[in-house]
């Protein structure tokens, strides 16, 4: 069974950075993905970048594209989001998941951070 923790989360002031770490323990880990999700309320988890596990190729969404940056260490099992020039829309709990199992779908998930910008 893998279990994620996320950390890193905080209260910083727009224009500020934060990074968050994901780390992964449990039992071998080679997931064919793994991606930060966030979610306010009432709105639906978005998915806002992912990495592949073995190739490194990212996606982002529009949103964070340009100022936030997903990266990997295969050795240490831990994916991060290096989150720049945040935003107050960018305040939100955000979701470290991973597509662990077969058919790779975001099939494991953290427990969440919160990440709250102030304008």
């Amino acid at each position: 069974q893998v279990q994620l923790v996320e950390s890193g989360g905080g209260l910083v002031q727009a224009g500020e950075s934060l990074r968050l770490s994901c780390a992964a323990s449990g039992r071998t880990f080679r997931p064919a993905a793994m991606g930060w999700f966030r979610q306010t309320p009432g709105k639906e988890r978005e998915l806002v970048a992912e990495i592949t596990w073995s190739g490194g190729r990212t996606f982002y969404s529009d949103s964070v594209e340009g100022r936030f940056t997903i990266s990997r260490d295969n050795a240490k099992n831990t994916v991060y989001l290096q989150m720049n020039s945040l935003k107050p829309e960018d305040t939100a709990a955000y979701y470290c998941a991973g597509k662990v199992s077969v058919p790779y779908r975001y099939d494991c998930w953290g427990q969440g951070t919160q990440v709250t910008v102030s304008s």
